[in-house]
């Protein structure tokens, strides 16, 4: 499996993708905002692509879709509760799925609300797991609830999936926030011993060649999931002094999302 990260250069520093079957040269494009950006690439590997995947409704994952479907008929697929909100969706995907690309790749569907409530991330098992995880988790991150979602919701999938996973699974998000994020995670853990050598690492980093985070780094760096650090939950109490004595790990992350909300 061949994943091409593609950096957009726009506002939004939206990350596309092309999954790609190297025996077959079947290609997958997944959010292809930058349409002409995704053509120009799969045209340049010699790769053809024969499926679109959204990860969810939003318009800067979803705004490519006709330049990219009218350049190569490719099939639309999404998750089956975004058929309202997206048009022309081919095929509805639910948990379990799995999404074959060429003769080699097989992508499973992880069914991930809490940015949206439709919302799906792209698992690819073996010897070199990778996560397609959209605007769920980004590197040092957590996706916003602001667009249909709930942090609840957002909450549970981190914790009964994304935890889950091993932690050498790579990690490919919808956007480059991770400079801000980490700012984030040292604002609310000042002493995390790992934070701020990545930091420097990627401060100056070219997007284009983006530093590529394992679930196992971000355990170590990202705040949405450090939600039993004494030091975060100490800070946190001092912005929300209501904090339960015994707060919940469901209370951390809750609280950390609405303070990430206006930071």
């Amino acid at each position: 499996m061949h994943v091409e990260q593609i950096y957009t250069e726009n506002e939004g520093r939206n990350f596309n993708y092309l999954i790609a079957c190297a025996e077959s040269g079947v290609a997958l494009a997944i959010d292809p905002l930058a349409a002409e950006l995704c053509l120009a690439t799969a045209k340049r590997h010699g790769w053809t692509i024969t499926q679109v995947l959204n990860t969810h409704e939003h318009g800067d994952h979803t705004g490519g879709n006709a330049r990219v479907i009218a350049a190569t008929k490719a099939k639309l697929l999404a998750h089956a509760g975004a058929k309202d909100r997206i048009p022309g969706i081919d095929v509805g995907l639910k948990a379990g799925d799995v999404v074959r690309v060429g003769k080699t790749v097989e992508l499973e569907v992880l069914d991930t609300p809490g940015h949206t409530r439709s919302h799906v991330c792209l698992l690819a098992q073996g010897d070199s797991p990778a996560l397609i995880c959209g605007d769920t988790l980004f590197n040092a991150g957590a996706g916003n609830c602001h667009g249909g979602g709930h942090p609840e919701l957002l909450y549970d999938t981190f914790t009964t999936q994304l935890a889950r996973l091993p932690d050498e699974t790579l990690v490919y998000p919808g956007h480059d926030y991770i400079a801000r994020n980490l700012g984030f995670t040292l604002d609310r853990e000042p002493d995390n011993a790992r934070a701020p050598g990545v930091l420097r690492q990627v401060e100056r980093q070219d997007a284009h060649q983006a530093m590529i985070t394992t679930l196992g780094l971000e355990k170590e760096i990202n705040t949405f999931f450090r939600l039993r650090s004494p030091t975060v939950i100490r800070r946190l109490r001092e912005a929300f002094p209501d904090l339960p004595e015994e707060a919940s790990p469901k209370d951390v992350f809750v609280r950390l999302r609405e303070l990430r909300n206006q930071w």
